[in-house]
């Protein structure tokens, strides 16, 4: 009998990844569940894909929890367990020099954010955390607490870029606008930094001079649904290295 791995999956649109990685799972292509959907956007549309396919979801409203901040940081409560100089020393994020106030306000409601999120999470028993297209950045107050293993990570993103070139959330534009010749997207395990964690595969495609850049974006796509699937099925027979 297969050992099927369970999958969490956090979304911020339309989860065309998160299809991607369903339909696999259904096929047998990933021997793994998703097991749930969550997003941080009350109107992500992915969300009715969850639905379509009778997986449980829950939404993280990160942007109320941002205003119920700037509205009344005083009043703010923040989880027990969040020690704001340990996750500020580690965290790449923001860099040296930061406004402490803006530093603050953004540690302060991604721990609020990420508590809950973890809280939903409890439930499920997860062994891979994805990220599909899920458009905020984690602290190392959320990442600590999923990676209890830190040889083992996993929470795995996919980047619309050939990392470690054009990091953040314009991949595709960046890689055209650039001018390069090849572009593609990585899979790589989360860590303290924005987009900076180990890659686990890639994917290239030529950019010719008659692209556009909905071109290139309709290229990438395609090659993320099928690397996502593959990775995800590596990490499910434990055929990705630790990182000792």
């Amino acid at each position: 009998m297969k050992n099927i791995i369970r999958i969490g999956a956090l979304i911020s649109g339309g989860g065309t990844n998160l299809q991607a990685v369903i339909d696999s799972c259904e096929s047998g292509a990933i021997d793994g569940k998703i097991v749930f959907v969550g997003t941080d956007n009350p109107r992500a549309k992915g969300l009715s894909r969850a639905e379509k396919h009778s997986i449980p979801s829950f939404i993280v409203d990160y942007g109320q929890i941002i205003s119920d901040y700037r509205n009344n940081p005083d009043g703010f409560t923040l989880p027990t367990d969040f020690d704001f100089n340990d996750t500020s020393a580690k965290q790449s994020l923001m860099p040296p020099g930061t406004n402490p106030d803006k530093l603050r306000q953004f540690l302060c409601t991604r721990a609020v954010a990420e508590s809950r999120i973890l809280r939903h999470m409890e439930e499920y028993n997860i062994g891979l955390l994805i990220l599909a297209g899920f458009m905020r950045t984690f602290t190392p107050f959320f990442i600590d607490r999923v990676n209890v293993n830190p040889a083992r990570p996993r929470i795995m993103n996919i980047h619309p870029a050939l990392l470690p070139a054009f990091p953040g959330v314009d991949g595709y534009g960046d890689t055209f606008r650039y001018g390069c010749r090849i572009g593609g997207c990585t899979v790589h395990f989360i860590d303290y930094g924005e987009d900076t964690g180990p890659i686990i595969g890639q994917k290239a495609f030529e950019i010719t001079d008659q692209d556009t850049l909905d071109t290139v974006k309709e290229k990438g796509l395609k090659l993320e649904w099928e690397l996502y699937p593959e990775c995800i099925q590596l990490f499910a027979h434990d055929r990705i290295p630790s990182r000792q």
